[in-house]
């Protein structure tokens, strides 16, 4: 089941971060850059983002996360994180299908990911998007952008 989160709720947080942590301490061994600003967040700083969250649920456990920000018929993903139990469920595939099918007065989902972060590239091409830029954003990293038209 997939329901909003309300990320200003300090609870709620603290569960957000108990998925996005493990999954981006995956991505940080992936690439092998550890200085993700995504390991970086706190309650605090999550509480503040101005992003909007919804996750996954399974048995009342939040499984996986999406966060968005909406503006000029633009979806733009912030985040797809599923924790490292559930890899390979499905749960970035069910998550990605709801902003598509509930936010149809857009026109246009961007995303970004590591480079090197392979099974997000993978995901992301075999769901009908298209790379648009590569960039480096330091010595050993570099960020591979996304879009999808819907």
């Amino acid at each position: 089941m997939i329901k909003k989160i309300d990320i200003t709720n300090p609870k709620l947080a603290r569960e957000v971060l108990n998925i996005q942590i493990p999954s981006y301490k995956i991505e940080a061994e992936m690439i092998d850059f550890y200085e993700l600003p995504p390991l970086k967040d706190t309650v605090e700083t999550l509480k503040q983002c101005e992003e909007t969250f919804y996750g996954y649920y399974l048995n009342e456990e939040l499984c996986g996360v999406i966060s968005i920000k909406t503006e000029k018929g633009i979806i733009d993903i912030h985040w797809l994180m599923v924790h490292p139990k559930h890899f390979r469920k499905g749960i970035a595939k069910i998550l990605l299908d709801f902003i598509e099918s509930n936010f149809v007065d857009f026109e246009t989902i961007i995303v970004s990911t590591g480079s090197k972060n392979i099974p997000a590239v993978t995901f992301y091409l075999k769901n009908g998007f298209i790379k648009t830029e590569e960039k480096r954003i330091a010595e050993r990293i570099s960020l591979t952008s996304f879009k999808k038209e819907i």
